[in-house]
């Protein structure tokens, strides 16, 4: 039987966790909340916003726009993680798919050093540098203050860099919110813009517009302010994916340590009684012994 100290330390530690974990789940589910409301907020903004600048859309006149070239030179791919741990297997999942990514598609441009990483959230840059694969710098402090005007300035320097031919496409990978317990890993182009009017030329047909001054005018115009919301909406959906798996996490390690709070009390109980009915054995043992006597 156990020890009755050991237990009790043991019931105290497992109790002293439990707590930890309810307050990180009660936390999470307070910045999950705020963050849901905002990607929920933003999404059919973003998503009307896109569909403008398809119909706007020529393909070879902007140099940010696919313009279907035959090589890729250089390629920055940017992950996002979280900065802290105890969220399951979201950062986890991030990393592999980045891993992958390189491995199946530019595994080539690696050897030659012509793939950068750029990260977001410190546990995908710490994994990645372990790793040895070519981490160039973080941009960790956008989740500390995530603010449209952040990410508009995080955007503006990926734009520039394409601009001035530094790489040849930036592609993104973070998981995209669905619900509090279920995240959606999505790998997506940055730049070059690709077009999706291949897929909606049927129905963009049957819509004539007069566009004022020029199409081409407006469309250079709103492909930086599409950018930069993209840019923005990713980083939404990574930090409310992020409160949402740490929430579930959090929710899981309260059940398991109240289910081990219930054991080790049945286990303390059961040393306790043991303990007590060989004292009452030894007593009666002595009181028998001195009556013989």
């Amino acid at each position: 039987m156990a020890n009755l100290k050991e237990v009790r330390t043991r019931i105290e530690s497992v109790n002293s966790t439990k707590q930890i974990t309810s307050a990180m789940k009660m936390v999470a589910a307070s910045k999950l909340r705020k963050s849901q409301n905002a990607i929920l907020a933003l999404r059919p903004y973003a998503e009307k916003f896109s569909e403008i600048l398809e119909r706007l859309m020529v393909n070879g006149q902007q140099p940010m726009v696919n313009v279907q070239q035959s090589t890729v030179n250089r390629v920055l791919i940017v992950p996002l993680s979280s900065n802290k741990g105890l969220c399951g297997i979201f950062n986890s999942n991030v990393i592999r798919e980045t891993i992958n990514l390189i491995k199946n598609e530019y595994q080539n441009l690696l050897d030659n050093n012509c793939v950068d990483i750029l990260c977001v959230g410190s546990k995908v840059e710490e994994t990645l540098k372990f790793k040895k694969y070519p981490v160039i710098g973080n941009e960790n402090v956008l989740f500390d203050d995530l603010t449209y005007g952040n990410a508009a300035n995080f955007a503006e320097r990926l734009m520039k860099d394409f601009e001035d031919k530094k790489y040849d496409k930036i592609i993104f990978v973070y998981n995209q919110f669905k619900n509090a317990a279920t995240q959606v890993l999505v790998t997506e182009q940055f730049l070059p813009v690709v077009s999706q009017q291949s897929t909606d030329n049927s129905q963009q047909s049957e819509i004539d517009y007069i566009y004022m001054p020029n199409k081409e005018d407006i469309f250079k115009e709103m492909l930086p302010k599409s950018l930069k919301l993209q840019v923005y909406k990713i980083l939404l959906d990574s930090f409310a994916s992020e409160q949402g798996a740490r929430m579930i996490s959090m929710t899981q390690a309260t059940d398991n340590a109240t289910e081990l709070l219930k054991e080790l009390n049945l286990t303390y109980n059961k040393a306790r009684q043991s303990a007590i009915t060989n004292e009452l054995v030894e007593i009666v043992s002595g009181a028998n012994a001195l009556k013989n006597s």
